[in-house]
């Protein structure tokens, strides 16, 4: 899996970044910016979508890695010392508003990315230049060739923003076809990629197709316009992407995908992100503490109108888990835990953001799959969640899709139902009295308007199943913190065997549904 450390890096480490240059041929509104461009040509989405479906006719070319001895020495510490010159952000001193910095190769990052900054339909590439960078005197980083290229780049806060552009970015693509932005709270996360290929797939291993090519450009009324690339030994895709920045970030994509290959995980619209423990379940004294993940649970929105919570688990071994659906409304990664008191971290788990994929047109049949990779420490992506077409992935096969992707603080479309809020899990049986072996004991709490409205001494009524064992002690209270509408169903289960166990509850009062459906997947212990 990618690794968390790996691709937090830059957030450390970078201030890095390009300007449009002084070449022969460039824009007149780059004329006064200082990095080297190529000779133009031709692009569109069009044209990158041909180009895409040209190469899946060919052999698989492998990306530019351009002088491993020397960006193999280029370690985390070392590749921290290496920062970006604001001064040199492509489009710094432009009329558009958002400027754009890039990364340095490194031992981590040794893939060079291709970048073309477009304008009026002509796309020139961004050449690389060390003098774009600051360096130690005695970086080995020095010797790489002339135009070595990117490792990926970063877009900075609008100029004429708040925040200081030279500080702060919103947006980053760095790494396989990996990228990610801030949400609502002004943090980053967990990440979005191109595709997911057979992701613990038994049998098979997984593929990490690259984003080769990056086109930058142009900036439009409603926000900065990207296009990719991506290229793996199965697949060639073509990308766009409209990313708007307000409260948090809105990224409209289209893509064309062509494969070589066949994939029986065909991931499409996958997030990645790392939960380590929660208020579930947590390992004595595992850590100071008391909750550290990126996202506390999936949240789906099924096309028949349903409402799922699904809170993320950290197994003892890879599980994946899929719900069936046709033309879904949405699903995504979310962090629903707001509360800072909850982390006591300053690193803010607390702010980071929650990712909805809000599906356009009709995605037809398949399935929204979850797959949770035990995991040690918080350094490691350990969760994938994605939408699984019913199409056949195989030699031949195309696939277009359009989503939008919401980086924000909560789900973009709210239910009018009750919320999950928290999943507790003790040792069953009573208070004071003996506690049974094999038994568990769960807390659910729900919040929302639904239970603020029940009429006085009215309880709503749990509705509970599980794929196997027995419940008992069965009931629903109120939290006693004065919130209007904060419920608790409680009950125990009885199960034998280690085998996971999967659960559903919600709470209704007469024939009214007052909550979203509470989904589990129990590990006996």
């Amino acid at each position: 899996m990618f690794n968390k450390q790996d691709r937090r890096s830059f957030l450390k480490v970078a201030a890095a970044t390009g300007a449009l240059g002084a070449v022969g041929g460039e824009p007149a509104q780059a004329q006064t910016s200082a990095m080297k461009l190529g000779e133009p040509h031709p692009f569109s989405f069009e044209l990158l979508k041909q180009e895409a479906q040209r190469l899946i006719k060919e052999p698989y070319r492998k990306p530019n890695i351009p002088a491993p001895e020397i960006t193999s020495k280029i370690d985390y510490e070392a590749w921290g010392k290496i920062t970006y010159n604001t001064d040199h952000a492509l489009f710094a001193d432009t009329k558009e508003r958002f400027p754009v910095e890039f990364f340095h190769l490194g031992k981590f990052f040794q893939k060079a990315v291709r970048v073309y900054a477009v304008d009026s339909g002509l796309a020139r590439e961004i050449v690389y230049d060390p003098i774009y960078f600051n360096m130690p005197a005695d970086s080995i980083a020095h010797q790489l060739p002339a135009g070595a290229g990117f490792a990926g780049f970063r877009i900075q806060e609008s100029k004429d923003g708040a925040l200081d552009w030279k500080k702060n970015d919103w947006v980053a693509f760095l790494g396989a076809s990996y990228f990610r932005a801030i949400g609502a709270l002004r943090q980053y996360g967990l990440s979005a990629r191109g595709v997911a290929l057979d992701t613990w797939q038994a049998g098979t291993n997984e593929e990490f197709p690259d984003f080769t090519h990056i086109y930058v450009g142009p900036e439009t009324a409603d926000g900065v316009v990207l296009h990719a690339l991506l290229e793996g030994p199965s697949i060639v895709g073509a990308y766009k992407f409209l990313m708007i920045r307000g409260k948090g970030v809105v990224m409209d994509i289209d893509c064309a995908l062509y494969l070589r290959g066949s994939f029986t995980r065909f991931g499409l619209a996958p997030l990645t992100s790392m939960y380590w423990f929660s208020e579930t379940v947590k390992p004595t004294a595992v850590d100071w503490r008391p909750e550290v993940h990126d996202s506390d649970g999936l949240s789906m929105w099924t096309g028949a109108g349903e409402r799922l919570w699904r809170p993320l688990n950290n197994p003892g071994r890879v599980m994946a888990s899929a719900f069936g659906d046709n033309n879904p409304k949405g699903f995504g990664l979310m962090q629903r835990d707001r509360n800072f008191d909850h982390y006591l971290d300053g690193v803010f788990y607390d702010r980071r953001p929650s990712v909805w994929i809000e599906p356009k047109g009709d995605w037809g049949k398949g399935t929204v799959q979850l797959i949770e990779i035990p995991t040690d420490d918080e350094i490691h992506d350990n969760i994938v969640a994605m939408w699984v077409p019913e199409k056949p992935a195989v030699p031949g096969a195309s696939f277009e899709l359009s989503y939008r992707l919401h980086w924000q603080a909560d789900e973009p479309f709210p239910t009018p139902l009750a919320r999950c809020v928290a999943t507790r899990l003790g040792n069953g049986g009573q208070p004071g009295l003996t506690r049974p072996k094999g038994v568990r004991k769960f807390m659910i709490e729900f919040l929302g308007e639904s239970l603020a409205k029940l009429p006085f001494g009215v309880k709503p009524e749990p509705v509970l199943w599980a794929s196997r064992g027995t419940f008992s002690y069965v009931f629903t209270e109120a939290v006693f913190d004065e919130v209007p509408g904060h419920w608790r169903a409680q009950f125990d289960l009885t199960v034998d065997g280690p085998d996971p166990v999967e659960m559903r509850l919600y709470l209704k009062h007469g024939d009214t549904m007052l909550s979203e459906n509470w989904l589990y997947q129990y590990h006996p212990f």
